[in-house]
């Protein structure tokens, strides 16, 4: 019985590629930023072969490393989460999904309001925390929508729990994500309910994103059309907009996420356990917190023998990530274009340097090779 257990370290990038410096990414290293803080120990991450991938010049080098390692390439034109996972599953994507700097136009934002039949507030890039601090009691007051975007392609909507159901504020994104197509098409349309008072507004754990659907066949599609299971942890079911998805579960963080991957590798399946870890970016990339960016890699790696000892004979794990977030770099809190690691282990797996490679859609054709399957897109299998 064959599985593949594939974990996101969402934003843990391995130092700028090539072309970074078109983005505003000149210089930026995760990995390196996160290693030369004291709270950062990842000696078994460490012994499958992360310090020698080519280019990572921190940490101290495996004289035999047990896993079969490369260092990826992003193909697609972007930084986001939409398209890293999209690539890691085949879909290339040549154009970047739009971003607004300036805010959403009024062709986009009038369709809405007359949907949803209430205002909105803000409609420009903002830190999420702080949209709510400085626009939640103009909200409350008027139960208009605070609207707002980031650098990555997002269109967000925060709402009161006591002004707007959660259900009603899913159902607003819903709305906006059929507006949200063609040359206004952003990766994600995410519900952000938050509570408490003025003064100390909190947001809350009913956070949903409604993505844009893959635009092409997925290694995911191809997995199910084959008959596999292809279970989604965390955030996974979210940015395929649920496509080749035969069982899903939302986490709440990290150590949720953790442990329904061990509790899934107890499970008899046959398939692919595809798992995103966000705290990474989501608590830390995005607020230049270095030391919590690297106490939480340091939490992984103490989990990791955990999960290798869970591993069965025919068991493959493979760890990557899907962008980078580096919280050393304080001219941004934004993602940065960076390679990502690849690291494969499993009791079947040959140990190898494979160097750097041209695509993150390499790793979708790996999985499907494994099980014996062709893959509709362009990339080649790493086993």
């Amino acid at each position: 019985m064959k599985r593949v257990f594939l974990i996101v370290l969402d934003s843990f990038g391995i130092g700028e590629m090539e072309d970074a410096a078109d983005y505003g990414d000149a210089g930026t290293n995760t990995l390196r930023s996160v290693a030369a803080d004291a709270a950062f120990h990842m000696p078994n991450m460490g012994a499958l072969g992360l310090f020698n991938i080519d280019g990572v010049d921190c940490g101290d080098k495996a004289a035999a490393p047990t896993g079969r390692i490369a260092r990826m390439k992003e193909a697609s034109r972007g930084k986001d989460t939409t398209i890293g996972h999209w690539e890691i599953a085949g879909v290339l994507s040549r154009e970047p999904l739009p971003t607004y700097p300036d805010g959403f136009p009024a062709e986009v934002l009038d369709r809405f309001t007359e949907a949803v039949g209430r205002g909105v507030l803000c409609n420009r890039p903002y830190s999420g925390t702080e949209v709510i601090r400085d626009y939640g009691d103009e909200h409350v007051r008027s139960g208009n929508l605070i609207v707002y975007t980031s650098a990555d392609s997002v269109f967000q909507i925060a709402a009161h729990e006591s002004v707007v159901p959660v259900e009603t504020l899913y159902e607003y994104c819903r709305q906006a994500r059929s507006i949200l197509q063609g040359k206004h098409g952003v990766g994600r349309v995410i519900a952000r309910p938050f509570a408490g008072v003025s003064g100390s507004y909190f947001r809350t754990s009913g956070r949903h994103d409604f993505s844009l659907e893959p635009p092409a066949v997925t290694m995911l599609d191809q997995l199910k059309e084959a008959g596999y299971d292809v279970i989604s942890v965390g955030k996974i079911n979210d940015i395929f907009a649920g496509r080749g998805i035969t069982e899903y579960v939302y986490t709440k963080g990290n150590e949720e996420g953790i442990q329904r991957t061990l509790e899934y590798m107890h499970r008899d399946f046959e398939g692919l356990c595809f798992v995103n870890l966000v705290d990474y970016d989501m608590l830390y990339g995005h607020r230049n917190d270095v030391p919590g960016y690297a106490a939480a890699l340091t939490c992984f790696d103490e989990k990791l023998p955990a999960i290798l000892d869970r591993m069965r004979d025919d068991d493959i794990l493979m760890i990557t990530a899907d962008h980078g977030c580096d919280p050393g770099y304080k001219a941004s809190t934004d993602h940065s274009r960076e390679h990502t690691p690849f690291i494969m282990y499993g009791r079947r797996v040959s140990p190898a340097n494979l160097g750097t490679r041209d695509t993150f859609a390499d790793i979708g054709a790996t999985v499907l090779d494994y099980f014996g399957i062709r893959p509709a897109f362009a990339g080649t299998s790493m086993l």
